[in-house]
């Protein structure tokens, strides 16, 4: 029986040797294309192949791609545990033309693969196609033998594929296997359109053939294109014989250790079964999205990451499991997976380290706020009401961290439902104050109009590596507004492409370089360098002199004292980047940088605040490597090799087939396609300025360098100088000399304190003598000469102690602010809780408060009421 890994290695093998190129799965987080939340299909990194935008090099293409479906469009996690197809990871095995091959052989090869390479029985599959391709039913039916009344016509809205109203669109035609008639419905009427799992959808193929334009019509393509897909979790449970993708191998280990960590046995009872189903998918889902440079949050991606991961751990809570556990099945989960994807065996560690952070996160407020929902579910069952309240469900979101699917996962056993309307509602409150939203779920689109220019052959060679900072071109293309231009006139802002370019487009957190661009009578000043496409490299700015014209030869100049500081910079964050790991350990990865000429911004993995002994002792190690002088080599590496080097990498940057291994002495290798010093030693110096947090376990390190470190020390140095001399001191002595002026100054604060509450209770024994009883109760209520909340809260201590049985209630005037304080004496608390006294007093003087049943506190914007606020505790009472 051959295993899921096989099953992949023979599907990719295949279509290799059927002159397909083997294109390794893109990551989980989309390039380019703002529409999506994350990766769902094997098409995602095609899509400008197909739209004939982009150029790969090759017109046949085949991959297994990693794929999420959870939130947004695409979201099957509300399914999963209940079924047996449904994932929120699963990898799609697909096989991909651009212009070249068509129906007959994407057709022929699909049935050869399952019947040939992957033994499936002729007679078990089905075919549905378009209800108007007869072309489709042709080969079908006289090609490949398939018998016309297993070919099954079917409409547009099950199979015919459309990008949106308009462009590329086609029909489609999907394999199906019959599992039999002991499966799914039972009915002897049973057929291909029953949405029962008997007839299983494994294979569509999508023939991309026509361009639809704004009226309707259905316009031929001069290339149409082959798109097909095949989920390889369910291939593989048809071919392993089981009937459920969680049979099959590539889920049965994790389900395996879940038995064994959870004293539960599969298969022998139903909600046990579902939260180890929900605990294997999302496990796998988990592993792959934080490898690729996802991390839990509560926005966009890492929200629905939380939500995935949070919703694994309660499952591992119904069956039993109180510490954290889906760490340890991250390790499984690599076990089986890590043929396929090297990558992960190094990412393993990190992956660890964050799900266990975010487990112990999850349980620190799982009891807290499950007791809330318990106490709103009976409530709500004694009121006979079956809708949780949207603010009830955003308290539980914000507070407590529940995802809102875990909330209605909860309460769907009590048949209750959830206030959606009102929890959005209360989001959207909370988005405003905050001022911050989810603004896309990807990087922006490339803009068509550099798609145009590369579709047409135009291209942009970087010469800029090893100092070059000048070189002769030829102007191969404007841009205006986006629009195509001939030429230029003085002063007209636009973009030049030329074929061959010393300056460095922004990318990889490197700033693009500035200069200017120089022919027979202009001058173009270059302001910004951008790397729209991997092969093309436009230059921003104005022409200040003269007139230009496409075909012009040129002079290209970086600014070379400006890009030397950017290398600085950007070797910088690699000499940090080495002292961190040496320093905190490796579970440290690169997750975002920032360079230009000034400063340098590196973000990084680290689940707690750097200590300032931690952050020495990186600063010290960073300067040794800087003062060791050591060679910056470069090499270009087929990826796959350079990964096997050790040399690290960004999570979730994208890499091409071939990569640059910057390689500094023995301390530093890394991916880059950065510019660099020629030695470390030209970085001269480093300098630390600042230390945060930027998101849950990723911090932030900004830093100077050569020039401008020297400058931020000459600045911090005349700002000692500065105190010194304030004080008297040397400015070796200057902190000597403020710990005594603090010092001194908190013995002076602590005197005033205790001069306060002498003055504040030399009269304790007039107030005392205000007491009233009232019903059976002893009743204090007075006002204080006092501004401090301290103060006020010492000489209701001292009353409390004296009444030993009763109620105080206090009233303090702060300038233009009231203050009150009520105490309820602990052998009257089962009667009378402060906290409510103290809400129903607190509006007299314009404020609100609360607290517990023996002390509870309010301030006010109505000094001027006190009286009538001490007054209403008597009513109360």
């Amino acid at each position: 029986m051959m295993t899921g890994s096989q099953i992949r290695e023979q599907f990719l093998k295949y279509f290799e040797e059927h002159g397909h190129t083997i294109v390794a799965s893109s990551g989980l987080i989309p390039k380019d294309d703002p529409t999506l939340l994350f990766t769902n299909s094997g098409m995602v990194q095609f899509k400008n192949c197909f739209l004939g935008l982009e150029d790969k090099g090759y017109t046949r293409a085949a991959s297994s791609q990693k794929s999420v479906r959870a939130g947004g469009k695409h979201n099957d996690l509300e399914n999963v545990g209940f079924t047996a197809r449904h994932h929120t990871f699963f990898e799609m095995l697909g096989n991909f033309s651009f212009g070249d091959y068509f129906k007959k052989e994407s057709i022929s090869w699909g049935w050869e693969f399952l019947t040939d390479k992957m033994g499936l029985s002729k007679e078990k599959l089905w075919i549905t196609i378009y209800q108007d391709d007869d072309e489709a039913f042709e080969i079908w039916n006289k090609t490949m033998g398939v018998p016309a009344e297993r070919i099954v016509r079917m409409g547009m809205d099950s199979n015919f594929w459309m990008m949106g109203e308009t462009g590329p669109c086609g029909p489609c035609s999907e394999i199906l296997y019959d599992q039999g008639p002991d499966v799914g419905c039972g009915r002897s009427e049973c057929s291909v359109h029953c949405d029962c799992d008997r007839h299983l959808e494994l294979w569509n193929h999508v023939f991309t053939q026509f361009d639809r334009d704004k009226d309707g019509n259905f316009n031929p393509l001069p290339k149409p294109n082959i798109d097909t897909g095949m989920g390889l979790e369910r291939l593989t449970a048809v071919i392993q014989g089981v009937r459920s993708n969680y049979d099959s191998d590539l889920f049965m280990p994790i389900i395996r250790f879940m038995e064994k960590i959870s004293g539960k046995t599969y298969g022998t009872n139903r909600d046990s079964d579902v939260s180890i189903r929900v605990i294997a998918d999302h496990s796998r889902a988990v592993t792959f999205l934080i490898g690729d440079g996802c991390l839990p949050s509560n926005e966009g991606r890492g929200y629905v990451l939380r939500r995935i991961l949070r919703r694994a751990a309660r499952h591992g809570k119904l069956l039993g499991l109180d510490k954290p556990f889906l760490n340890e099945v991250v390790s499984v989960v690599v076990e089986i997976m890590k043929d396929a994807y090297h990558d992960l065996i190094d990412k393993e560690s990190f992956i660890r380290k964050v799900v266990v952070n975010e487990e112990q996160r999850f349980i620190e407020t799982l009891d807290s706020g499950l007791k809330i929902l318990g106490e709103e579910v009976s409530a709500l069952k004694k009121s006979g009401r079956t809708i949780v309240p949207g603010e009830v469900v955003f308290k539980l979101y914000d507070t407590f961290g529940f995802p809102v699917d875990l909330t209605a996962d909860i309460v769907k056993k009590d048949g209750l439902t959830l206030d959606q309307d009102g929890f959005e509602k209360a989001m959207e409150a909370q988005r405003e104050r905050a001022r911050e939203s989810w603004k896309g779920s990807g990087e922006q689109a490339v803009a068509d109009s550099y798609l145009k220019l590369a579709a047409r052959g135009i291209s942009t060679e970087f010469i800029g590596y090893r100092g070059v900072t000048e070189s002769a071109s030829r102007i191969m293309a404007i841009l205006k507004k986006d629009a195509e231009m001939e030429g230029l006139q003085e002063g007209e802002n636009a973009e030049i492409f030329v074929a061959e370019t010393p300056f460095y487009g922004e990318k990889g957190g490197q700033v693009g370089d500035t200069g200017v661009i120089e022919g027979e009578g202009f001058r173009f000043e270059v302001w910004e360098t951008q790397w729209p496409l991997d092969n093309l490299i436009t230059h921003i700015g104005k022409l200040k002199q003269g007139s230009l014209k496409v075909g012009d030869p040129v002079e290209l100049k970086v600014e070379s004292d400006v890009r030397q500081a950017i290398e600085a910079h950007h070797s910088g964050t690699h000499v940090l980047n080495a002292a961190l790991r040496k320093t905190l350990g490796d579970h440290v990865k690169q997750s975002g940088s920032f360079v230009n000429s000034e400063r340098l911004r590196f973000d990084f993995t680290h689940f707690s605040r750097i200590e300032e002994s931690e952050m020495d002792a990186i600063e010290t190690i960073a300067n040794d490597y800087i003062r060791r002088n050591a060679e910056v080599d470069t090499r270009v590496l087929d990826r796959e090799e350079a990964m096997k080097t050790g040399a690290c990498a960004v999570f979730d940057e994208k890499y091409g087939d071939s990569v640059r291994v910057v390689k500094m002495g023995d301390f530093s290798m890394e991916l880059c396609g950065g510019t660099h010093v020629n030695k470390t030693g030209d970085i001269g110096l480093l300098k630390v300025i600042g230390e945060s947090s930027v998101a849950a376990g990723v911090r932030r390190i900004e830093a100077v360098t050569g020039q401008e470190a020297v400058k931020y020390v000459k600045a911090v140095e005349a700002e000692l100088k500065k105190a010194a001399s304030m004080l008297k001191v040397s400015p070796m002595e200057v902190s000597d000399r403020l710990e005594k002026i603090q010092k001194h100054q908190r013995d002076m604060e602590k005197e005033i304190e205790a001069l306060k509450a002498k003055l504040a209770s030399k009269d304790l024994s007039q107030l005392y003598e205000k007491i009233k009883e009232i019903n059976g109760v002893r009743v204090l209520a007075v006002s204080v000469d006092t501004d401090d909340v301290k103060t006020l809260r010492d000489v209701g201590d001292k009353l409390r102690d004296r009444i030993q049985s009763g109620i105080i209630l206090i009233g303090s005037r702060a300038g233009d602010k009231a203050m009150l304080l009520c105490l309820v004496t602990k052998d009257l608390t089962g009667r009378y809780h402060a906290g409510n006294i103290i809400k129903e007093i607190a509006p007299i003087v314009g404020g609100s408060g609360g607290g517990r049943p023996d002390m509870a506190q309010a301030g006010g914007t109505k000094p001027e009421n006190l009286q009538q606020a001490l007054e209403k505790l008597e009513q109360i009472i």
